[in-house]
């Protein structure tokens, strides 16, 4: 009988591995699946390079030697000011000094070119240069501006959400995690961060300051400067947050108003220059076209 029994056991195990090989056998979608691991099976050296994209194999290595001849060139207080621009923008792709560096002369040397071959002058070559040296910066700082800004205009709503998490019951890195998941943009990414360098084993404060360096954002260094203190005098975190969540709306709608009253001063140059001017066209141009008649009447 267990004989029969496991013999029973055995013909059905294989009639069903035999119908389900049989079926996925006839499964286009699982075949074409398969034909595909089977090409991306082991590749050469050779092929994994070629796989890369052009900026990956090319550009970039390019990039990087010259921005390294540029480096040694450069003095070590600019090159240090470039990586902390670089930090305050979010590094975009990536960069490095260096590889800034090497873009910044790629695109002098471009445009020096172009102002040569339109102005055929040397002025025409300095225009060029000086532009084309200016032009990265610029779009660099407009960037670190913009992320700043968004940073400053996000705390509040962070820090309210933080203060729920923690007020609930979470620790502030597992309220730091709830953060990451529910919020997106530069500061959301800086929580991020911030949250695998701790992981990672360095010291909380250390990374809370390395978040305040990167960020350049006097808003968020005084709130992670009130957790650093709380954390060392032992203050209640849901307290600090509290009342730090209160302070950045505070100083928004102090920035806000202030704005408001600059608005005026603002729209007086535009009024000046660009609407009086349509104005005075508009209502006394009628009244100088009569007067200019009766006068050439008398005459």
């Amino acid at each position: 009988m267990p004989f029969i029994l496991a013999l029973l056991v055995f013909l059905s195990v294989s009639l069903l591995v035999l119908a389900a090989g049989w079926q996925l056998g006839h499964d286009p979608k699982l075949r074409e699946r398969l034909e595909w691991v089977a090409r991306m099976g082991p590749r050469s050296l050779r092929e994994i390079e070629l796989g890369r994209p052009f900026w990956q194999r090319v550009l970039r290595p390019g990039l990087v030697r010259f921005g390294q001849v540029l480096s040694r060139l450069s003095p070590q207080d600019y090159r240090d000011r470039v990586r902390q621009r670089l930090l305050v923008a979010g590094s975009p792709w990536n960069l490095q000094a260096s590889e800034f560096l090497a873009i910044k002369g790629a695109v002098t040397i471009g445009l020096a070119l172009v102002g040569f071959f339109i102005a055929r002058s040397i002025l025409g070559v300095l225009i060029g240069a000086l532009s084309g040296w200016l032009l990265p910066d610029c779009w660099l700082k407009t960037k670190s501006d913009r992320r700043q800004v968004q940073i400053q205009k996000s705390l509040p709503d962070t820090l309210d959400l933080l203060c729920v998490s923690v007020e609930a019951g979470l620790g502030f890195d597992a309220a730091v995690a709830k953060v990451v998941e529910k919020s997106t943009g530069p500061l959301a990414e800086e929580f991020g961060r911030l949250l695998q360098e701790i992981r990672m084993g360095k010291p909380r404060r250390a990374a809370l300051k390395d978040m305040a360096h990167r960020s350049q954002v006097e808003d968020l260094g005084t709130f992670i400067t009130a957790i650093i203190q709380a954390d060392q005098l032992g203050v209640s975190i849901g307290n600090v947050l509290n009342i730090q969540s209160q302070e950045m709306r505070r100083k928004r709608r102090q920035r806000a108003e202030e704005a408001a009253m600059k608005a005026p001063i603002k729209m007086l140059f535009p009024l000046i220059f660009f609407i009086f001017p349509a104005l005075f066209v508009v209502l006394l141009g009628p009244a100088l076209i009569q007067i200019m008649e009766a006068l050439q009447g008398m005459l």
